[in-house]
């Protein structure tokens, strides 16, 4: 049975943010991501394209190879964003903007597996 963010919050005693369990890179370098907890979110990252090994994501190919490893998402050469900042950084789908929520929400329709979700996740 696998490990939920409540149960790390047990076992050290505070809050813990959930996991990534899926995400998709959607248009203009946004991220949908879903978390354990059933959460679907969305993460805006152009903040971080000027900004160091960041500035790599620039190059769609890289941005759109964006996949769930060990709870968080990375990309290839070492990058990598913490679960816990994609949680505290982001919107839940439904209040974000509506452009972002209406290619998300076509995201959702893709098949079931560890790095795109699905829409009953």
């Amino acid at each position: 049975m696998p490990v939920i963010a409540a149960d790390r919050a047990a076992e050290v005693g505070v809050n813990v943010n959930p996991y990534v369990r899926a995400v998709v890179a959607l248009d203009d370098y946004w991220l949908l991501v879903v978390f354990e907890n059933g959460e679907q979110r969305v993460f805006d990252v152009k903040p971080y394209l000027g900004r160091g090994i960041f500035a790599r994501l620039q190059d769609r190919k890289v941005f759109d190879a964006a996949k769930v490893v060990a709870g968080s998402v990375e990309w290839p050469g070492e990058l990598d964003l913490s679960y816990d900042t994609l949680y505290l950084g982001s919107v839940v789908l439904a209040e974000s903007p509506a452009p972002i929520r209406v290619v998300a929400e076509r995201s959702a329709s893709y098949g079931a597996s560890t790095d795109k979700p699905n829409a009953s996740m």
